[in-house]
């Protein structure tokens, strides 16, 4: 087995330095001795056959239990360097890979088969942990969605708020009273901001019971009761029209088996004049499958897009795509920002849970991180419209919008 593995990683690690220290104490280094550089301590030897038939979950799983420990760096420096040379091709050739990735998009329709109770059991695994793990990483706002950095040295809090500056200029918020529909409203930040500073009527729909109250406590403490009501609601079971909807980071958790009854659920709701927005995670090349590392433990039933599957679901639906837009580098900022601030509250998340949940947690924002840096991960805001006269004809409402709201926020 061991044997396998030297070969593989040989092969794989093209640049910088891999070192691995193996269950007998004997050390193997690979790569061109450049950087970046990380260390590997296997534990056992059962590790090593974990590695070999499903490397994705092994590593999320070894390091999780502690038989699979980096050194010479953290976690981050250890998935970013793999990261780095899959992406130049390093995984090619590993035995059990091609299987597995074939057997998954097979089985894709079923992992993804998302009904409404199954949407909400997947949901709560995630977004139904202790309300105060979120606020020791999130910014003040609680936005569990990539930020967005106009000049790239934005803090966190600067990001987010520019990040919804940017969505609400896109849904051309020209006037106040507009009905708003916000699926996937999660704590209620996008939502409580489209009414506070653009007088829309919102309503946001959630499946996490913990979302919802703390949304509804929020709305009431800003006296916002009467402007933005927040519901327990599958996007499945909404009625009625809206001038306005949008949806950040929800889309990620429809399922491609789904995409229809999404893009045909929008074009029913929304009004003929109106407009859309859908911010999602997305792939910059083929269609693929879920890791299943981040599937087990992380988001269930979880899907990465590509392009093609969204635009595909679009057209047959009768919507119309008025816009465009492919944020590059903006989540893999937004992670490293989140990561930091995990790293720096982890006591207190370990008091919470305990160190296995810590290192689980570690484990997903640095792989999320390197995927968004190394793996095509990217995020698309795609606008969709009912009618081609429902949105200006040229982008320049969005730039003009953003700088009205920065220099009311300066001026304020």
């Amino acid at each position: 087995m061991r044997a396998v593995l030297d070969a593989i990683l040989a092969r794989m690690i093209r640049r910088g330095v891999l070192r691995v220290q193996w269950p007998d104490g004997s050390t193997t280094r690979y790569g061109d001795g450049g950087e970046p550089r990380a260390g590997l301590l296997i534990r056992d030897r059962a590790a090593i056959r974990r590695l070999l038939l499903s490397p994705a979950l092994a590593m999320g799983e070894g390091y999780m239990a502690g038989t699979l420990q980096p050194f010479d760096g953290g976690i981050y420096e250890l998935l970013d360097l793999i990261g780095l040379n899959a992406a130049l091709g390093g995984y090619d050739g590993h035995p059990m890979l091609a299987l597995r990735d074939a057997v998954r998009r097979m089985l894709r329709p079923l992992a993804q088969w998302n009904s409404a109770g199954r949407a909400r059991r997947n949901v709560a695994h995630h977004y139904d942990l202790n309300g105060r793990l979120y606020s020791l990483f999130l910014d003040r706002d609680r936005q569990y969605s990539c930020a967005y950095f106009p000049r790239g040295d934005e803090t966190l809090e600067e990001a987010q708020i520019a990040k919804k500056r940017h969505i609400a200029a896109k849904l051309h918020l020209d006037r106040p009273g507009l009905r708003v529909l916000d699926i996937g409203c999660g704590w209620g930040g996008l939502a409580l901001t489209l009414a506070r500073e653009w007088g829309a009527e919102v309503t946001g729909i959630t499946l996490s019971g913990e979302q919802l109250a703390e949304a509804r406590a929020r709305a009431a403490a800003e006296g916002l009761g009467g402007q933005v009501q927040f519901e327990l609601h599958d996007y499945r079971a909404v009625t009625g029209q809206y001038d306005r909807i949008v949806s950040v980071g929800m889309f990620e958790h429809v399922g491609v088996p789904n995409y229809a009854t999404f893009f045909a659920t929008l074009r029913d709701r929304l009004a003929p004049d109106g407009l859309a927005l859908l911010h999602t995670i997305g792939r910059g090349d083929t269609p693929g499958s879920t890791n299943p590392w981040i599937a087990k433990y992380i988001f269930p039933g979880g899907y990465i897009p590509a392009l093609s599957e969204v635009m595909g679901a679009v057209e047959r639906s009768g919507l119309v795509t008025t816009d465009v837009e492919v944020l590059r580098l903006h989540y893999a900022q937004t992670l490293r920002h989140w990561r930091r601030r995990f790293a720096a509250n982890r006591d207190a998340i370990a008091s919470l849970y305990d160190e296995r949940f810590c290192r689980m947690f570690e484990f997903y924002l640095a792989g999320s991180e390197t995927a968004f840096r190394h793996d095509r991960h990217v995020v698309f805001q795609v606008q969709l419209a009912r009618e081609q006269t429902a949105a200006p004809l040229t982008r320049d409402y969005m730039v003009d919008a953003e700088r009205a709201t920065a220099r009311r926020r300066t001026s304020a």
